[in-house]
């Protein structure tokens, strides 16, 4: 129960880390009142205000809408800190945090990723566009001191919130930042990638926040306290994943049933894709995300590109940073994982960046120097700016793969068949990092930049790299994979990913307790389920050792591979208990059984014929 704590802890007060003011100081400057503002519907949502005792000023609001409680509860109790950093209490805003529909104090029925509804008939069509709408309708008529500005802010599933505002936005919405938001659960974000299912995240996640509830409460339940060995041990011993509902959730959680009856994109996954919906947005949008964002990368990069695409003149920017989910609220951004950089990222976003982004949209006060794309490049750990992303300057190159785990520039020419093979045995799964966490845990949060010769070593993952580079190389945007491959079987799952080798000299001197020489640096990688390889609603199976082409998009990168640096790509068909284990079975794997799973041959095909390649966008 004590992690379970502390990972509600983080859920409910992400944005609170970076320099609170403590509740006393808070409560010596603010006054707080609680709502219950109606909705078209009849439906009132439960809303904490927390307006600035200095009442000879109007100020603007500032909100969260969030599933993970507006707490704490009762109008005498105050929170740590308001906004996204101390700043904007000392600044003066009218903060708002609001229990979404059906969560917590809130009246109604939670529907997690609620669709959209284009075409509303009636009053009673709502959605989170409708109840942020009158949301906010209701505040600026209601609330003294306002100045008619209303700014909405969220990280992950408050993200997905703050994204869904500027959709049919209300007039006095001026600036939105949605910060590591979902966009679609299918695709890309936290629950699949590429239609694998995200297994340890999933389990722990919805194991407390799928609970129903029986009345209004403001209090968390979780299932019953289990035997909780290692997440490797304990997801392998597990078996199936019909038998999560059989020994855990028991049939009690809706949202995970639900899962486990769509196993392909089909209506219920599609409708809960918000992509298509950033049509005529008019607030000013600042999108943040994380670079080694294990749950909602797709997002940020995603929402940003359809954004831009739909809305030319729309003022939107986007911030991708080093950090894990919600890393630039919750640490320094000093490091992450054995990796140190030269400043704190967390502290140049917060004073730099997210700060004057409200303060200018939202009080006409200051300047807003910032570009429309800002990323930290990793590797040469600096902060860029584009005018675009990928940048314009940008030109495509490919890498292919060769003959004894060589990665070639040019395109290969042996017209003969050529092939590497491994078993893949799903008793035997590529574990996705090198150490060992508590099942309990959603996963290792630093094992997107882990040292890779753990996986380097096993007999089931093919290793391929350059010769050493002659000058820096910098690969800026997403990488596209294009590769042939065979199984024995009828399914496979498909996981490349790109790393930074280190020399074997390297004395990086960060720290002397890691061995940075020939460090494996993980930079990117994406797993596809192969069966999805042609469709996501009508998946096919393999042919049995037919070759078969197999692509598929990596999330985007900045970085720079550094002069004597080797890039290098490694290729496996497991990455658990990250994600689920294919049966290597073509089979409906949310209610396969244990006689289901299956060892494979796959092999992976290079050369003239068969050109098994990525490519990606370089910049000098």
């Amino acid at each position: 129960m004590k992690r379970l704590a502390l990972f509600l802890l983080f859920i409910l007060t992400c944005g609170s880390f970076i320099s609170a003011q403590g509740k006393e100081w808070i409560k010596e400057h603010y006054t707080k009142k609680e709502y219950r503002i109606p909705m078209r519907d009849g439906i009132k949502l439960f809303t904490a205000v927390y307006t600035p005792r200095d009442t000879t000023k109007e100020y603007p609001i500032l909100m969260v809408r969030t599933p993970y409680r507006a707490a704490p509860y009762g109008e005498e109790n105050y929170p740590n800190a308001l906004g996204p950093n101390k700043a904007f209490a000392e600044e003066g805003y009218i903060f708002v945090f609001q229990d979404v529909r059906g969560k917590f104090m809130s009246e109604g029925e939670f529907v997690n990723m609620r669709p959209y509804i284009p075409d509303k008939k009636s009053k009673n069509d709502v959605d989170e566009t409708t109840d942020t709408y009158d949301t906010i309708d209701w505040l600026v008529k209601n609330l003294k001191h306002n100045n008619g500005r209303v700014g909405i802010w969220g990280i992950s599933y408050p993200g997905f919130y703050a994204a869904m505002s500027l959709i049919d936005s209300h007039p006095a919405l001026k600036a939105v930042s949605p910060q590591a938001p979902i966009a679609d659960w299918f695709i890309g974000d936290d629950m699949h990638h590429n239609g694998a299912f995200s297994l340890s995240m999933s389990f722990n996640f919805f194991k407390t926040f799928d609970q129903p509830r029986d009345s209004l409460t403001t209090t968390w339940k979780t299932i019953e306290p289990y035997d909780s060995p290692d997440m490797y041990t304990f997801f392998l011993n597990l078996g199936p994943l019909k038998n999560i509902n059989e020994k855990f959730f028991h049939g009690s959680l809706p949202f995970w049933n639900q899962i486990m009856e769509h196993g392909a994109y089909d209506e219920f996954w599609k409708t809960r894709n918000i992509l298509p919906h950033f049509k005529n947005t008019k607030p000013a949008v600042l999108i943040v995300g994380g670079w080694y964002d294990s749950e909602d990368l797709y997002g940020p990069l995603n929402i940003y590109r359809s954004i831009e695409e739909k809305n030319p003149s729309n003022d939107c920017r986007l911030i991708m940073g080093p950090w894990s989910h919600g890393g630039w609220a919750r640490s320094d951004g000093n490091s992450f994982g054995d990796f140190l950089f030269p400043d704190s990222t967390s502290k140049f976003y917060n004073d730099s960046i997210i700060f004057p982004f409200f303060n200018y949209y939202l009080k006409d006060k200051g300047r807003l120097e910032l570009p429309e794309v800002l990323t930290y490049r990793t590797g040469s750990d600096k902060w860029i700016g584009y005018k675009k992303f990928p940048p314009d300057e940008s030109r495509l190159s490919s890498l292919y793969l060769g003959n004894n785990g060589s990665l070639l520039w040019e395109k290969p020419t042996e017209d003969v068949l050529l092939y590497d093979e491994f078993v893949s045995d799903p008793f035997n799964p590529v574990p996705y990092t090198s150490k060992f966490y508590d099942s309990r845990r959603m996963y290792n949060r630093t094992y997107m930049s882990e040292d890779q010769r753990f996986a380097d070593a096993r007999p089931d993952v093919l290793t391929y790299s350059t010769e050493p580079l002659d000058e820096d190389y910098t690969i800026s945007g997403p990488i596209d994979v294009d590769i042939y491959v065979s199984t024995s079987g009828t399914d496979a799952d498909w996981v490349v990913k790109i790393i930074d080798v280190y020399p074997y000299d390297e004395e990086d001197g960060r720290d002397s307790e890691i061995e940075y020489g020939g460090y494996q640096r993980l930079i990117r990688y994406e797993i596809m389920r192969g069966k999805f390889r042609n469709s996501y609603e009508k998946p096919e199976p393999f042919v049995p050792n037919k070759i078969t082409n197999v692509g598929f998009r990596l999330n985007d990168i900045d970085h720079t591979f550094r002069k004597g640096h080797r890039i290098m790509i490694q290729i496996q068909s497991s990455f658990f208990p990250f994600f689920d284990r294919n049966p290597q079975k073509f089979v409906d794997i949310y209610n396969a059984t244990e006689d289901d799973f299956q060892k494979a041959v796959h092999r992976v095909y290079f050369g003239k014929k068969y050109p098994s390649h990525i490519k990606f966008h370089t910049i000098k």
